[in-house]
């Protein structure tokens, strides 16, 4: 017997660049740390490949048994200089509504350090049911399977990897470093300009789920 009942999705968002525009932070964070170390960090140029885990940047600027520690005063230097220069993206706090509506779960999983991920949304006033950290292209697909999400949306080429290695539709939004067509070639399964038009495409993969089923 055909049902009519949708599935409730649990979707989950990166943060960097598809819900946050976390440039004018970083860039911020990287000056101070230029300015605190004496080791010059281009800031334009490290904003322009937001993605990877911070390690990777920084190893385009310190010696390699610098980096660790390196990281962790970046960590400690951010909430002071990044956070409240981060605006939210354009339909950022409307694509975690569409899937509330849905009656689903938002969740974010990002490579960011998971406690600077929080005061951002902190900041911003956008709830989601959960926030990972730390996890990066594939390895994030280790909390998309724990938390059952059917959908990952993310800007980079990493995020693709990363849904595509869970096993979840992937959504990527061409707000970040990675252009429309370098997402497509991915292996994206659906790639939108940017969060604006996420309740859109949600409602009709909805659709689509309840037509597969009938």
């Amino acid at each position: 017997m055909a049902t009519t009942t949708r599935p409730a999705p649990t979707v989950g968002f990166d943060l960097d660049m598809t819900l946050i525009d976390s440039r004018p932070g970083i860039r911020a964070c990287y000056l101070a740390l230029t300015e605190r170390t004496g080791t010059y960090v281009d800031a334009d140029l490290a904003v322009t490949r937001l993605g990877p885990p911070l390690e990777q940047e920084l190893a385009n600027w310190f010696p390699a048994d610098e980096i660790a520690a390196t990281a962790e005063l970046y960590r400690a230097m951010y909430p002071t200089y990044a956070v409240a220069a981060t605006p939210a993206l354009p339909g950022a706090r409307e694509a975690i509504a569409a899937v509330r509506e849905a009656g689903g779960r938002a969740i974010v999983v990002t490579a960011k350090y998971e406690p600077n991920a929080k005061l951002h949304l902190e900041h911003l006033g956008m709830e989601p049911d959960a926030v990972i950290g730390d996890l990066w292209a594939e390895r994030k697909a280790v909390a998309l399977r724990e938390h059952g999400a059917d959908v990952y949306v993310g800007d980079h080429l990493g995020d693709v990897r990363g849904a595509r290695t869970a096993g979840a539709c992937s959504v990527a939004v061409a707000s970040g470093p990675c252009s429309e067509e370098e997402l497509r070639a991915a292996g994206a399964d659906a790639v939108l300009s940017d969060l604006t038009e996420f309740p859109e495409w949600l409602a009709a993969y909805r659709e689509g789920l309840d037509a597969a089923r009938a």
